[in-house]
């Protein structure tokens, strides 16, 4: 899984078919893994956390979930094939675990929402097993019984593929701290995919995502909490893309 450059971090050049077969190799080999996907707000992120950096980094596969990531690739030669979001993966790596025997694992989202998508997925795909399910409370990530209650559950199941939501560097952080604690093969970063597999949150037309403008979706439906970070902290990428454009 060679890795290329791309602004602050190395990512994987992978389509979506390519993506689903490398995961399907990592369970076949029983290969302890994970994932992570980084749009504009992870690499903003990443230019201020060390330690996000070093996880993303390490990680055994970093995805492209982001148009304007795929942009930036282009511009700096290094074309990435295309953008593999987590909210598309997730649902194709279920039908795939649903015809293969692979069992899944659900962590995050608000109480009830990582069980509602377990029900909605299972009627969706014939034969999925997903395995269990657990929104931990606010705060897990410091509380040291939490975590080991978290790790025990996803042991005594045992899944192949464990779907981590947590948003940002937590879920990233909680995984790369974790992912050899608990028994589980491959921990993919899915972020708020979970709210859209349960029907809470709408995801944005395919037309817009093709074009760059699932950002502006999701900001029109949540104007207060997505005005900073598209609109301060996102518009600072022009300065990477020129601090990172000699690298290549």
């Amino acid at each position: 899984m060679e890795k290329q450059p791309l602004l602050n971090t190395f990512v994987n050049n992978v389509d979506m078919n390519e993506t689903l077969y490398s995961i399907e190799e990592m369970i076949k080999k029983r290969q302890k893994s994970y994932i992570v996907a980084i749009n504009v707000d992870v690499v903003m992120k990443i230019e201020k956390d060390k330690y996000l950096k070093k996880i993303t980094d390490n990680a055994n596969m970093v995805l492209v979930d982001g148009k304007p990531l795929v942009w930036i690739s282009k511009l700096h030669k290094c074309p990435v094939k295309a953008k593999v979001s987590g909210s598309d993966l997730v649902p194709l790596l279920c039908e795939r675990a649903a015809k293969e025997g692979y069992s899944i694992f659900i962590v995050g989202g608000k109480e009830g929402v990582a069980e509602k998508a377990k029900v909605i997925l299972e009627q969706k795909y014939k034969n999925l097993n997903i395995v269990g399910t657990y929104a931990p409370p606010f705060g897990f990530e410091k509380n040291a019984n939490e975590l080991d209650k978290i790790n025990k559950l996803i042991s005594a199941k045992k899944p192949d593929i464990l779907i981590a939501c947590f948003g940002c560097p937590k879920q990233e952080k909680w995984i790369y701290e974790n992912y050899n604690k608990y028994d589980a093969l491959v921990s993919i970063c899915a972020g708020a995919t979970v709210d859209f597999l349960a029907g809470n949150v709408n995801r944005a037309p395919k037309w817009m995502s093709e074009h760059g403008l699932e950002w502006l979706f999701r900001f029109v439906q949540e104007p207060k909490r997505m005005f900073r970070r598209y609109f301060i902290d996102d518009t600072k990428i022009i300065k990477l893309i020129w601090k990172y454009h000699n690298h290549y």
